[in-house]
């Protein structure tokens, strides 16, 4: 008898083991290599946490780097993708034209390569798609926020960029033909006197505007490509005394970008989504693995962002 019970419990215990082990991990279906400019700015961490989300949900490992906007690691970085396999490779560049020879090389192992955010126009290279905002049309957004913030006046001002990365020209060159065609019928005309690298960072971009103000000391406004920058500029008019003399107009909307435009420390943003970014490569991947054809580029348009939008947006202070 006992050892009749001994055997019912011993065959009940293998078939509840046997019921743990029906159930094998789901298989990935591959893994997408992703090297964004980077990722201490929270813009990019943004598109890349949205592509590890939206890939989730198709089955789709990720790996996410940050290339720390440095070419040499990026391309490393690609590099390590393709032997890993990628089953596609996601690029911010660091720079639109260094970063072309190891594009090549993922061309050659026939990795279909896609671009987010900073694009790649450069002759020679394959890319899917390029998924990005509308740089040039958000550029365009900042010319009419800047003649909106000097209220029909003129004077000089002066512009924070970054020309290795191909976004940023792009909001530059927008920026400038709104203001040429301001300039061709205005009394009152609006002079861009310098043109300095604030790195797209707070303390670069805090240095380049100090060095602006030595320089001309009656600026009346500046445009930094992007929120960090824009916001180094603001600690530096507030060193100058000059906080209230210079109208700021940004590029992103980050959250401190936002909260910056709601106090009155910077005028306006064209805004970007790089939630959609994020999601919309990814789409654009699973379009492309089921032999659509993709056009050159999807472009994501800005929305202007002043401080009316700001005091209207719950998610700030």
């Amino acid at each position: 008898m006992k050892l009749r019970l001994f055997l019912i419990i011993c065959t009940a215990l293998i078939a509840a083991c046997g019921k743990t082990s029906d159930k094998p991990a789901a298989a990935t279906k591959g893994t997408i290599g992703v090297s964004l400019l980077t990722l201490q700015n929270p813009f990019f961490k943004v598109i890349g946490d949205s592509i590890t989300a939206e890939a989730a949900k198709h089955g789709y490992d990720t790996l996410v780097v940050s290339a720390d906007s440095d070419v040499a690691r990026q391309s490393n970085q690609v590099k390590d993708f393709i032997v890993k396999k990628a089953v596609a490779i996601v690029l911010s560049p660091a720079d639109s034209k260094a970063i072309v020879p190891v594009i090549q090389e993922a061309n050659a192992a026939g990795v279909p390569l896609f671009t987010v955010d900073v694009p790649c126009n450069e002759p020679g290279v394959k890319i899917v798609t390029q998924v990005a905002t509308d740089n040039f049309g958000g550029g365009k957004e900042a010319g009419k926020a800047m003649i909106e913030a000097l209220k029909g006046q003129g004077g000089k001002i002066g512009v924070l960029d970054l020309k290795q990365v191909e976004s940023c020209i792009l909001r530059v060159k927008g920026f400038k033909e709104v203001l040429d065609a301001h300039n061709a019928t205005a009394a009152q005309k609006i002079e861009i006197v310098s043109e300095l690298d604030g790195g797209g960072a707070k303390d670069k971009g805090y240095k380049a505007a100090e060095d602006m103000l030595q320089a001309h000391a009656d600026m009346v406004g500046i445009f930094a490509i992007n929120d960090p920058s824009a916001l180094g500029a603001r600690g530096a008019l507030e060193k100058a005394g000059k906080a209230d003399k210079v109208a700021i107009i940004g590029f992103d909307g980050q959250p401190e970008g936002k909260q910056a435009i709601k106090d009155g420390k910077i005028y306006a943003d064209p805004i970007q989504f790089p939630d959609k970014m994020g999601v919309e490569v990814v789409r654009a991947f699973m379009r492309h693995s089921k032999g659509e054809e993709l056009p050159p580029q999807m472009l994501i348009p800005t929305s202007l962002y002043r401080q009316a939008d700001g005091a209207a947006d719950a998610s700030l202070k």
